[in-house]
């Protein structure tokens, strides 16, 4: 787990730095408006939709994680250190389009992972552990940012901002390598590190969750069946609607830098603020993750973090006050357990076939993108310094996004009574397969 935290770290890094070196003179060296700035943003989210189920399903035909993954991400390091050379919108917006086709590749992919070697009652949490990555690459994207903006200015001759790029894109290179050796793949193919019988543990566990060994199943079908069973299934596009919405109102954290620059502080207080709110928000999304394990919770717990998040919306839009603002991005920060949540509670729902399961994911997640697209041109200068309006959107994405999740665990709830009248008929004693609600 470890490993997949620090890449997905990495990821976001590489994915949200023009937010910090937008503080920089990004925008003003490039000669880009506001607009083209939310394009530089979006297009990434386009490639990276594109990409995912594309490449889940190789990640599938392969079963080598431990190879695909770090081959694409020293593809996307390289990507991050070319954005250091770009010099106008064009070569920027090219960059940013190929960046996230191939970013695109780790998240479904390492969920796709996870589900192949944890049960169902342990998703949450490790989803959990994996999403703190993006969280904390926030935290310790904005702590880098301010040191490497703040002293390498016009080192050989290059911008800080550039500078940016070329450090965190080549130490995104280093990890890709070392995650060549250290990532295992999927258990029927054993890892080094595992014992004979630590890896017929691994395969055990999840025949016992009624998932059985996904690996050698040989009924389910090829690729392509498992392509149509996802996109046949409602629920997978219920999922991701909701997902969407849900990502919208998420669209604060790419610009997350701006909107603390309100409090009219310089570059690097700035960045340190922005570390505190996503520090919190990491502890927050594995609590509530492993409380939702424990008590095979989904949606209650995705219901509350998106009605703290509701409130730190309307403060945010109310207030002028910068202390109860600071406070109020908090409050923000923390919904992404319920993004954390939701990711686990589609692997929870849309169990198998295993090649159904991999596209499900990725296009869900594919689908959600559409949020972060929608999400990029949600903050414009024009709406600040409130950014009342951009936030009165969030509230909305929000309360949708907690109504799709409301209908579909009322929807779950009558499909394990249903289980439950079934078993009853049969006279079955111990209980079965059972919905996560």
């Amino acid at each position: 787990m470890s490993i997949l935290v620090l890449i997905y770290i990495l990821n976001y890094i590489d994915r949200n730095n023009a937010a910090a070196a937008r503080l920089r003179g990004f925008q003003e060296d490039l000669s880009i408006s506001d607009a083209q700035f939310a394009s530089v943003l979006s297009i990434l989210y386009l490639g990276y939709l594109i990409m995912q189920i594309p490449s889940n399903i190789l990640l599938n035909f392969t079963g080598k994680p431990s190879v695909y993954l770090p081959s694409c991400m020293i593809a996307w390091g390289l990507l991050s250190v070319f954005t250091g050379l770009a010099h106008n919108f064009r070569s920027v917006l090219t960059i940013r389009f190929f960046l996230g086709s191939v970013e695109a590749a780790f998240f479904p992919g390492a969920l796709f992972m996870l589900s192949k070697w944890y049960k169902r009652d342990e998703l949450g949490t490790r989803t959990a552990i994996l999403q703190c990555g993006n969280l904390l690459s926030n935290a310790v994207g904005s702590l880098l940012a301010s040191f490497i903006l703040d002293g390498m200015d016009g080192v050989l001759g290059h911008s800080a901002w550039r500078w940016l790029f070329f450090i965190e894109g080549s130490l995104t290179v280093a990890v890709a390598i070392l995650a060549i050796f250290v990532l295992p793949d999927f258990p029927s193919s054993r890892a080094k590190w595992l014992t004979p019988e630590e890896h017929q543990l691994a395969q055990d566990r999840l025949k016992e969750d009624a998932i059985t060994s996904d690996e050698n199943r040989k009924e389910d079908g090829g690729h392509l069946e498992g392509f149509l069973a996802a996109v046949r299934d409602w629920r997978v596009w219920w999922f991701a609607l909701t997902l969407t919405s849900l990502v919208a109102s998420l669209s604060f954290n790419a610009y997350f830098p701006t909107l603390v620059e309100t409090f009219g502080f310089g570059t690097k207080v700035t960045l340190l603020l922005c570390a505190p709110p996503w520090t919190f928000a990491s502890f927050a999304a594995w609590w509530t993750s492993r409380r939702s394990d424990r008590l095979h919770s989904r949606f209650t717990h995705i219901a509350y973090s998106l009605a703290i998040a509701l409130l730190g919306f309307v403060v945010s839009v109310l207030s002028r006050n910068e202390v109860l603002r600071y406070l109020s991005f908090f409050l923000m920060a923390q919904s992404y357990s319920a993004f954390t949540l939701s990711m686990a509670w589609v692997s929870n729902t849309i169990i198998r076939p295993p090649n159904k399961r991999s596209v499900a994911v990725a296009l869900i997640n594919s689908v959600a993108q559409f949020g972060n697209i929608a999400g990029s041109y949600m903050w414009p200068r024009s709406w600040g310094h409130s950014y009342a309006a951009s936030y009165t959107i969030c509230i909305i994405a929000n309360v949708v996004a907690l109504s799709m999740c409301l209908a579909l665990r009322n929807h779950l709830r009558s499909q394990n009574e249903m289980l439950s009248r079934d078993e009853r008929a049969k006279g079955q004693v111990v209980q079965g397969f059972r919905y996560f609600l």
